[in-house]
């Protein structure tokens, strides 16, 4: 289901130059990742939350990207996870990751 995506522009130079630093961390991602008790879903909107309430515009988007096109989140989902992000950490995550969304569904 996850796939080995690291959006961080080093990881390609990591993954080729130090190939033992990129084995350990894609060994982290399948640790935190694991679906034992929230499913992979569960998981990815709870990243994307994170991101949006830490105002990282391109970490939202990437996860955002990524969820609807590996897990079929739909807007309405997003939206609700940015409800949380509004009443957690305020209106400027929540008003960036909503322009975020809009932009990313625009059709």
């Amino acid at each position: 289901m996850k796939e080995e995506v690291f959006f961080g522009e080093g990881m390609a130079r990591t993954k080729s130059e130090y190939p033992d630093l990129y084995k350990a961390i894609v060994g982290l991602n399948e640790a935190a990742y694991t679906g034992k008790v929230l499913d992979y879903k569960t998981q990815k909107l709870i990243a994307i939350a994170i991101n949006a309430a830490a105002s990282d515009d391109r970490a939202t988007k990437k996860q955002m990207m990524s969820g609807m096109k590996e897990l079929g989140i739909t807007k309405d989902e997003i939206v609700d996870v940015l409800r949380v992000v509004l009443l957690t950490s305020g209106m400027p995550p929540f008003t960036k990751g909503m322009k975020i969304l809009f932009e990313l569904t625009a059709k």
